[in-house]
């Protein structure tokens, strides 16, 4: 049977740089394929850790090097860039994938902005280290004058820190509503989007933050009215007791069922629970509407109820 379905691709779908994401989307092509030949319709969200990084880094040392020729590129268009290049990457393989199958469909990546609250509690209390490494004076030197937030991450140094807002609505998803609804495949809202705030009127600013993707997906899957959110991962299913003797795999939860475990600490910030929570607000948003939590390789048997974590009322 047909649905309509997102897809949020982690970083093991896309590895850590271009050499790497040119191989990592030839698998992810496939298993994207898998699910269109189904009969699927399909649009596609990503992270976009390590590329950002990378981004954020070359930027960070041209600034070192000649900081009134260079200046730091804000964060909201470094989100922009890597959306780009990631985008490329993907949307090449796939079309050339489903043209090996004899599937003639269009697919596109948008560059995508996605709204955040400017009064989110998280502005407050900014968590997410991004960029190079720094010593402690670069740091404070930073902190002064920029008025950036700095860290010291694990004793490998000190970092930016920014916030991760939730996204309250996407600016383009009128335009990826239309393409999908035209039976395209689109690739949106990559590194969870390019984070911006209304700044009167119909004025748009980028926000010094990143968005977690696998909110930025469920707010699109939402959109779009979407059937099922798939958040592929690392692993097959979700587990409770994670790496102890009584580990144990999730097969099927209830959103009650997902929200006991979430308050009870099962699962890691950062890593696992941001995915749990996501697929948790998907499915509670309207009957009928699943959420799958699984590896990119297994997706169509996930989709077909064979293996990952289900989360439905």
């Amino acid at each position: 049977m047909k649905k309509r379905i997102v897809v949020a691709l982690g970083g093991n779908a896309l590895g850590g740089n271009l050499p790497e994401q040119m191989e990592a989307v030839k698998t992810t092509a496939k298993a994207i394929a898998d699910l269109i030949e189904a009969g699927h319709e399909v649009t596609i969200a990503h992270g976009n850790g390590p590329q950002v990084g990378m981004i954020q880094n070359a930027m960070m040392e041209l600034t070192r090097s000649n900081p009134e020729k260079y200046p730091l590129a804000p964060l909201s268009v470094c989100t922009a860039m890597s959306q780009g290049y990631i985008g490329y990457d993907l949307q090449n393989r796939l079309r050339e994938e489903l043209l090996d199958r004899g599937i003639n469909k269009g697919v596109a990546m948008l560059l995508t902005q996605v709204e955040v609250d400017p009064k989110d509690p998280a502005f407050e209390n900014p968590t997410k280290p991004i960029g190079a490494f720094m010593s402690k004076e670069e740091a404070e030197h930073l902190a002064a004058t920029r008025n950036f937030t700095v860290m010291e991450d694990a004793g490998r140094g000190y970092r930016r820190c920014v916030a991760s807002p939730k996204p309250v609505s996407i600016v383009e998803i009128d335009t990826i509503r239309a393409l999908v609804d035209a039976d395209k495949v689109v690739i949106a809202c990559g590194g969870g989007g390019i984070p911006v705030t209304k700044d009167g009127g119909n004025h748009l600013k980028g926000a010094a933050a990143v968005i977690d993707k696998d909110f930025a997906a469920e707010c699109m899957a939402e959109a779009l009215d979407a059937d099922f959110l798939i958040i592929l991962t690392a692993v097959e299913k979700v587990a409770i007791n994670f790496g102890k003797e009584n580990e144990e795999w999730l097969s099927d939860l209830t959103p009650e069922e997902a929200k006991k475990y979430c308050d009870a600490g099962e699962f890691a910030p950062g890593s696992m629970l941001p995915k749990v929570e996501a697929a948790m607000k998907f499915a509670e948003s309207k009957e009928g509407r699943s959420s799958l939590i699984t590896l990119l390789e297994k997706a169509k048997e996930g989709i077909e109820g064979k293996t990952g974590t289900t989360i439905k009322k």
